[in-house]
């Protein structure tokens, strides 16, 4: 539900010439009834999209529509109090725009707001987009508190441009209250260094790098809202077939997100033997969580600086890998599927990756090398998977809700392979079901064949090579369809 804080006598707004009323709201879609501002329509000249601009004149804030011999001026009554800076950069930089709003009994409700190109034409510019990307960070964030407000208001003397850093500058001066405060400090420090003619050139480069990094990260709360329990478990049945007592655990951890509104004190550490699925079941989880996921292999990283990225005194320096995946998903809340990390112990010489995970999974905040900036963490959901829990070393396994993952028995994998690995296979491959058939005998000499090995990864490549052999029979040889029996089989498969 959108909250408002309407005060008795109307706040004004951060210029003294303005006179209109700040509205504080924290909702993250705009209509009719939840606009970006209102305006004064007694004139009737704003339509359901009206071209024009915002102007400052000296008494109060408007935007100003022409017309065929005249220019109609409506003055703005409320404001979104998110959107104040955005709507006096707007002025400011004599921006055209098209607005789209309805008549209320209020006045004139602005819930959209694009750039047409210059002149006034109803083509869109190609700076819309940035445009829209503020705008999108705004209704994400929560109204700012009258602290920030008269901070901003501070700032506002505060003339960071250069043209390199022009949409960073902008950015800054427009929802800069989106980003946490400590990001918020770090940002203005850095503008600063790349705007100076008193450090070096590498350094104004690596400074407006960080930059870019930094904002094209949505830093979001650690609020969480609820997710559906059955839509969970109808997402978990649809990956996994049986592990009953796994999906309980899953789910036990959603009904805990839903009921504190926050992620665990512990992520998932899934520990079975090779092929049984930890992967998928990460997956699935950050799909139910609907987070943007990213991986981590352990195997692969054997130097702590590939994490935590390297120092900005070389000329070669860049951010770590956990920055980078940060920078990947455009937001900060986000699942670290960490894969292998049984391997996660075996540093060379220069320190251990282990204990960089440490920092990460303890959700105080990060620390890139590159970026020079505390990174909050407290929105990452960590997943590990390992084969050997003996090989993880206490601390770490210290940070996880463990879940052992059991080896498919024989006729699970019996199941899975006939009901879901070659049926889903062959309408990967646009084959009808009719075109390849697998007899009883078959399917038990499939399972002969592979009855020492773990998990079903071998099997999934089993259906992969059946399903290819019939397409490739039905052709090149043009037979209707393709009955594998035992012998066919075992002639097929090594």
């Amino acid at each position: 539900m959108p909250v408002f804080d309407f005060k008795n006598s109307p706040e004004k707004a951060q210029i003294s010439e303005c006179t209109y009323t700040i509205f504080r709201t924290n909702v993250s879609e705009t209509s009719p009834e939840n606009p970006i501002l209102i305006l004064d329509n007694s004139k009737g000249a704003l339509k359901h999209h009206t071209c024009g601009m915002f102007i400052n004149p000296v008494k109060r804030t408007a935007f100003e529509v022409k017309e065929e011999n005249q220019t109609v001026q409506a003055d703005i009554l409320k404001i979104d109090a998110r959107f104040v800076s955005l709507i006096k950069w707007l002025g400011e930089n004599h921006i055209s725009v098209r607005l789209s709003g309805a008549d209320t009994a209020e006045g004139y409700a602005v819930y959209k707001i694009r750039e047409i190109a210059f002149g006034g034409g109803s083509k869109l510019s190609a700076e819309d987009g940035f445009l829209q990307f503020m705008i999108e960070r705004l209704l994400s964030s929560n109204a700012p508190t009258e602290e920030l407000e008269d901070e901003d208001q501070e700032e506002e003397g505060d003339s960071m441009k250069l043209t390199s850093l022009q949409s960073i500058t902008d950015f800054m001066n427009c929802a800069g209250r989106t980003l946490p405060d400590n990001i918020r400090l770090w940002a203005r420090r850095n503008l600063a260094v790349a705007r100076s003619n008193e450090v070096s050139q590498e350094e104004r480069r690596h400074a407006q790098r960080a930059l870019s990094i930094m904002m094209n990260v949505q830093w979001k709360s650690n609020y969480f809202e609820a997710i559906d329990v059955e839509e969970a478990r109808r997402i978990l049945d649809e990956e996994l077939y049986g592990m009953e007592r796994v999906k309980q655990r899953i789910i036990e951890t959603i009904i805990q997100i839903n009921r504190t509104h926050t992620l665990p004190a512990y992520g998932l550490l899934l520990i079975g033997p090779a092929g049984t699925g930890k992967s998928q079941i990460a997956y699935a989880v950050a799909r139910i969580l609907k987070l943007p996921w990213t991986t981590l292999d352990m195997s692969s990283i054997n130097d702590p600086e590939q994490l935590t990225g390297s120092s900005r005194i070389y000329a070669n320096a860049k951010p770590g890998i956990i920055m980078e995946a940060f920078a990947m998903a455009g937001e900060s809340n986000l699942v670290f599927i960490i894969n292998e990390l049984d391997k996660a112990a075996s540093g060379k010489g220069n320190g251990n990756p282990a204990d960089v995970l440490l920092t990460l999974l303890d959700n105080l905040g990060f620390t890139d090398n590159y970026i020079e900036c505390m990174i909050p963490t407290v929105g990452v959901y960590p997943i590990a998977t390992a084969n050997d829990r003996d090989q993880i070393s206490a601390p770490l396994m210290s940070r996880f809700a463990v879940i052992e993952i059991p080896d498919y028995t024989p006729e699970e994998k019996k199941i899975i392979f006939s009901r879901f690995a070659l049926p889903k296979v062959m309408k990967r491959i646009g084959m009808y079901d009719n075109e390849c058939v697998l007899t009883p005998e078959g399917l038990d000499a499939v399972m002969d064949i592979y009855k020492n090995t773990s998990g079903i990864r071998d099997l999934e490549q089993a259906a992969e090579h059946l399903a290819a052999n019939a397409l490739y029979q039905i052709e090149v040889n043009h037979q209707e369809s393709v009955t594998f029996d035992e012998k066919m089989v075992r002639e097929l498969l090594p």
